[in-house]
């Protein structure tokens, strides 16, 4: 399914971004290390593993300060966050699935 792929890739795109916004905040890293377990010169690796990019995105999402100072900086709707989230590996509990 073409679209699937597509929402895929922007879900992608989207979490990459969220990810450099995340690594270039001096208070967010550290935060975001901590609750990950990730140490700073592993994450290029870490970047790899399926769900990696869905766990920034849902960083993003539990913190709402975070989630609009992202948006705004970045010119994302909130809700767009939310929804890339959904279309990632491990982003929710039915992506695998076909419906």
């Amino acid at each position: 399914m073409a679209n699937a792929a597509s929402m895929r890739e922007e879900a992608e795109s989207l979490a990459i971004r969220a990810l450099g916004f995340v690594a270039s905040d001096p208070e967010l890293l550290p935060r975001f290390l901590a609750i990950t377990g990730i140490e700073v010169q592993s994450i290029r690796k870490a970047a790899q593993e399926p769900g990696f990019l869905a766990g920034v995105l849902q960083f993003i999402l539990a913190h709402e300060p975070t989630l609009l100072r992202f948006a705004e900086e970045t010119g994302t709707p909130p809700a767009a966050v939310g929804k890339a989230l959904r279309a990632l590996p491990l982003g929710n509990d039915d992506h695998e699935r076909s419906t």
